[in-house]
Formats: structure tokens, sequence, C-alpha cells
């Protein structure tokens, strides 16, 4: 037996999670058809005459053609190849030169949710509906006056979508990657819900404060940070979106919220200037660790040590979505919660590297001045 450790990763079955996932913001989508290419297949969205979002499979089955091509008739959209009519149940509503409609005309219709000013598609391997307790819940700060909207990136990731997922039980990479020294670091398990808490020392988002955030999965794909930071020496309450599609299983859209909490007795100036400079502070953070799922390996088999976090208790977790609704374990029934008592140093190498993308951030702000 080798001395050395070998890396396994076994070839990924070709299924999606069960669940709702983010589609962007909601006025994303208006009347004109759109294609989404998730799940490994096409689908087609559009606006009802109700303004409702409808999602049906993206092909017509009749000859093949993209229904993102056809044209919307009030809850219906129409091929343009051959001109059936597909309603918002998947049933084929009209043949303009036909007779009879063949009963096998259906195509399916996706469960379809619009929330906190985001738009959601259901997925079930089994066609089964949406569990009710699994549901998206409500921020109540979205679309109020004491907050922004939301502020989202768009990032197409070329790997396993549980690369991103393992990120909330992995307390080490906040020092040698962002920066944040983790002091207190927890997660919970229950049912469907996975959460992170975590407080730490973060320059960039906290100052001298202390940085905290809650960011609580709901479902295997839709994320929610609540982030309590300093800017400029002034508190700062945010919101941030995490989610994802996969658009194979090698490959998933990520998309990158921000929602702020808008600052009192400023102007609206500068309040918006406050709030676009937080939201791309936030950005930055984030888009650090892109780099390293664009770059990395999966690891079926991982080498952890006692300073990391419940890594395989979150796969754990993570794998009741992609089993039959039938198989999932009872094991998360009940709470579990599983803490890292450990720190995480900022390794000086990053550090050097901040101070100098510091001072060239500085330099180019200052020719901008002077230009």
């Amino acid at each position: 037996m080798s001395k050395y450790a070998k890396i396994e990763a076994a070839p990924v079955e070709e299924r999606y999670a069960r669940g709702w996932h983010c589609l962007g913001k909601a006025s994303d989508f208006g009347k004109e058809p759109t294609k989404l290419a998730y799940f490994g297949k096409n689908l087609v969205a559009f606006r009802g005459e109700e303004d409702q979002l409808i999602i049906l499979d993206g092909y017509c089955p009749h000859m093949g053609a993209d229904l993102s091509e056809g044209y919307v008739e009030g809850n219906s959209i129409r091929c343009s190849m051959h001109a059936w009519r597909w309603g918002q149940d998947g049933v084929c509503d009209d043949i303009p030169y036909a007779k009879k409609i063949p009963p096998r005309a259906c195509i399916k219709p996706w469960p379809a949710l619009e929330r906190n000013g985001l738009a959601f598609v259901y997925h079930d391997p089994e066609d089964n509906p949406p569990l009710e307790e699994e549901m998206p819940p409500v921020i109540e700060e979205h679309g109020t006056d004491e907050w922004s909207d939301w502020e989202v990136a768009l990032i197409p990731i070329e790997t396993n979508c549980r690369e991103l997922v393992d990120n909330m039980a992995d307390k080490a990479h906040f020092g040698p990657v962002h920066s944040s020294e983790a002091l207190f670091f927890e997660n919970t398990f229950h049912k469907h819900i996975a959460v992170q808490t975590m407080e730490g020392k973060s320059p960039r988002l906290a100052g001298d404060s202390i940085l905290k955030t809650v960011a609580t999965y709901y479902g295997p794909a839709y994320m929610i940070t609540e982030m309590s930071g300093e800017m400029n020496g002034v508190p700062v309450e945010s919101k941030l979106l995490v989610s994802h599609v996969p658009t194979s299983t090698e490959s998933f859209d990520l998309r990158f919220g921000v929602l702020v909490k808008k600052f009192p007795g400023m102007s609206q100036e500068d309040c918006d200037a406050m709030v676009a400079g937080y939201v791309q502070l936030s950005q930055q953070a984030f888009f650090e660790d892109v780099h390293f799922w664009h770059t990395k390996v999966r690891v079926d088999n991982p080498v952890l040590c006692d300073g990391d976090g419940p890594i395989h208790k979150l796969r754990q977790w993570y794998n009741q979505f992609y089993v039959d609704r039938a198989d999932v374990s009872n094991t998360w029934d009940d709470e579990k919660v599983y803490s890292v008592d450990s720190i995480n140093p900022i390794p000086p190498q990053k550090t050097a590297l901040d101070e100098q993308r510091a001072a060239e951030y500085a330099k180019q702000q200052e020719e901008a001045v002077e230009a």
C-alpha cells in the first residue's frame, strides 16, 4: 500500500438535486420567452396574461423546435415552426391544421415561484410537487424603503456544484482566501436546512469590529447570509444571496446577490455611494472563492485534520437531495450541531498580496482623479 494520499473522485451520476433553484431577479423575466439551459436540458420561461411566471420544457415534442423562439399568447406559447400551442399546464391546446390533438401532446410544466424579488424553479427527478415546508422563506426587509434592491452577478462555473456547497463547512479557507480570521465557527443541520454561523476579523468587511455572519441553505441550492460588518467606521447590515442552478453535472450558473440596509441621516447620493461601495467589497470577497472553483479538482476522500469543519457531515446532509424522496434518511430529523475550535491565521503571503492590490487600487483611483 502506498504511503501517499491518493485522490479519489467517482463519476458523477446524471442526476440533479431536488429542490428550489433561484433564477435571478424576477424582473429579468418578461412577456418574451427566455431560454433556460438547466438540469441538462432546455426550458422556456415567460409571463402569462396575469403577469405570472410560467416555465415549461423547452422543446416542442412534435418536431423538436425550440419553444423559446415561439410566441406568447395569453398563458400559452405557440411554436414558431408548426404553430402548435402549449398551455401553462403543458398540454397542447391548439393545432391550427389538425382535427384532433394527439393525447400524448403534453410537455412538462415546471413549478415556478416569485419571492423576495427573485424567481425560482423547482426540480424533482420524480416530478413530485414541492413541499410547503420547504418553500424559500420570505425576506421581510426586501422591497422596503430601508433597504437597497438586489445587486446580482451571474458567474458560469465549470465544475460540479458540490464544490460550492462544501464552503458551508470549510472553516479553514477563510484566512488564506479571504484574509478573515474565523474566531467562532459552527454548523447546524436540520431537515432541508443547513446553517453556518461565524464570527471573525475581516478588515475589508468589518474594519476594526467583528464580522458576524449567519449563512443558511434552504434546500440544496439557495443560500441567504445575514451579515453585520462595518465600512469607513459606519456599521453595515447586509444580506447575501448565493444560489446555483446546474447546467450539467460538471457546470453550474452561480448567482451572487447583495442587499444592503440604507444608512439613515445620509444624503441620497452619499447613501447610494456607500451601498455601491459595500456591494463591491462583498463581491470582491466572494469572487476570491470563484477562482478556486475554476481550478481545483473534485475530491471524494479529502484528507482532513482536527481543525477542519464537518465536511463529511455536510456532504451527508447534501446527499438527501440526490435520492428519491422516500429514501431520504431520517438522520436530519433531529437538529445536529457541530462546532470547530481552532484558529485560522492569515498567511503572510496573503497579507502581502492584499497590500499590493490595495496599493494598486489606490494608484488607479489617484490617476482617475487626476485625469
